[in-house]
């Protein structure tokens, strides 16, 4: 078969009636909360802790925000005055603190604009995820991008498919840092040096973490349609459709006897799809880029640029604290890069972004646009999900802890690298990937003489690269008060040693728990 063609989002513009109607009932009491957060996440919206506003997650299909999703992105964020947007680790943009007429014309107006939102919360495929310098990194394989792009205008037709357990992520990686975490996702497609794909299965973060099943080596890519359609078999066959708290596919791994029973399973569903459906993919190509550049050595020496692989261009590195831009940065940026041919916005997993496709002049002026919304250390670029003052399943404030860790760092002088990126999740969910991070931290409680404090607990030894993966060992739970302290003496002593955190851990894996054993409540 061809590309799939893309579901045109206006045609979804008719069903925003029946949103409409249940979210005024909901702010009318009429609708418990329980019931619309069901409801409400097929179109990509939640109600926020407060139940006066809500939130709105727009897709960006392989983390890719073009001109076009850009300048709607900024016009919504003038036109409506949202202070708070996010970039997440799905690589999506969520719109923030919208009440209701705001949030209704916003999701018109993203349908209209080509974006989609339905789908983007509940039990459906979530946006497709891919490595965010993909056709860009020197060191990459191949450029996934069509492939990831590819997959996520096919997933697209299962939101009216029969229902899934649970939600479904995709992800695709172009190299072996693996930064959209492909081999422990529900499904990922890890390119090969040769030009094809592994692909890995029911894996996933959160409540009993897996990494993810190799079920098949050097995948054509114009065959990923059929592993994506096994995968859907695969989950609604087998899925937990009783018990939501384990109706994720990494779930599947036991409940079918281990890793080798569950690859056996899935092999069984992708023989009948390639016995009854032409799938194969014909016509993708990776995206025309004819634009060029001056090559600029002096520039390419910035922590914050990556020279392309295409000569003469450049990349520009933009990571907001906790992956909160500001908004006023963001309509600077969008205004900027319309101006600019091939330019675009990538979002990353870590919930940054990267300026692609830059002359070493456009890339000046975006350094100069970002610098002071962006990290200015390694551990400036940690990651917190939006955290338990906004989400209403959440259990602590991510971002406030986030924001304290990163005042008594800069109090406390630390040299760069001294601390690693951290990963902070308010719940077990790990929307904050905490399980995957150097350092983690997952919301908690700590009770002391009868009374619950809020604490976290903390998590160290993950990482995410493909060959090395790892889930993060706990250690215990830390007061919220005493993180930043944890986090001040640690960098200390990375820095006493004449290290950086990568190399002082590996030397010694241990000594972290010497360190940690003081702060321990």
């Amino acid at each position: 078969m061809s590309v799939p063609h893309p579901i045109d989002p206006k045609t979804w513009k008719a069903e925003l009636a029946d949103f409409r109607q249940a979210t005024d009932t909901f702010h009318a009491g009429g609708l418990a909360k329980a019931a619309y957060k069901g409801f409400s996440g097929y179109y990509g919206s939640y109600a926020q802790r407060d139940d006066a506003v809500s939130m709105l997650r727009l897709r960006m299909p392989a983390g890719r925000v073009n001109a076009r999703r850009m300048a709607f992105v900024a016009g919504a964020l003038r036109r409506h005055d949202i202070r708070r947007l996010h970039f997440t680790t799905c690589q999506t943009i969520q719109l923030h603190d919208l009440p209701p007429q705001a949030l209704y014309e916003v999701m018109e107006g993203a349908l209209d604009a080509g974006i989609a939102i339905l789908g983007g919360g509940g039990d459906y495929p979530r946006n497709v995820m891919c490595s965010p310098l993909a056709g860009a990194d020197p060191e990459e394989y191949f450029d996934v991008t069509p492939w990831a792009e590819a997959a996520g205008a096919y997933l697209l037709h299962f939101v009216h498919a029969e229902k899934m357990p649970r939600k479904l992520k995709v992800a695709f990686s172009s190299s072996p840092k693996n930064l959209p975490h492909a081999t422990y996702r529900d499904l990922g497609f890890a390119a090969r040096p040769d030009g094809a794909f592994d692909v890995y299965s029911a894996g996933g973060l959160g409540g009993n973490p897996r990494l993810g099943v190799k079920v098949a080596e050097a995948v054509a890519p114009d065959q990923i349609l059929y592993y994506i359609k096994a995968m859907w078999l695969t989950f609604r066959t087998w899925g937990n459709y009783e018990n939501r708290a384990k109706a994720r596919t990494r779930y599947m791994q036991d409940a079918l006897g281990g890793p080798e029973a569950y690859a056996a399973a899935y092999r069984d569903k992708l023989r009948q799809v390639y016995e009854t459906e032409d799938l194969t993919l014909t016509g993708v190509t990776a995206p025309a880029l004819t634009k060029t550049g001056t090559p600029d050595p002096a520039l390419a020496a910035d922590r914050r640029v990556l020279a392309q692989k295409q000569d003469g261009l450049y990349a520009v590195a933009w990571h907001p604290l906790g992956g909160m831009p500001d908004p006023a940065v963001f309509c600077a940026v969008s205004d900027a890069l319309q101006q600019m041919e091939g330019a675009e916005l990538r979002l990353t997993p870590d919930e940054g972004a990267w300026l692609v496709n830059l002359t070493a002049e456009e890339a000046r002026r975006m350094l100069e646009l970002t610098a002071g919304n962006t990290a200015a250390s390694l551990f400036e670029t940690s990651v917190a999900c939006i955290g338990a003052a906004t989400c209403q399943v959440g259990l602590r404030d991510s971002q406030a802890l986030l924001a304290d860790c990163v005042a008594a760092v800069r109090r406390a002088g630390l040299p760069d690298g001294a601390l690693p990126q951290i990963h902070i999740s308010g719940c077990p969910s790990s929307c904050g990937t905490h399980q995957t991070g150097a350092i983690g931290f997952r919301g908690a409680a700590k009770v002391i003489d009868g009374k619950p404090l809020p604490a976290f607990t903390l998590f160290v030894g993950g990482c995410e690269g493909q060959g090395r993966e790892a889930m993060g060992r706990e250690l215990g739970i830390l007061r919220w008060e005493k993180i930043p302290e944890f986090l001040v003496a640690l960098g200390r002593a990375v820095a006493d040693a004449g290290q950086d955190y990568a190399a002082w851990y590996a030397a010694d894996p241990a000594a972290i728990e010497a360190i940690a054993a003081e702060y321990l409540a």
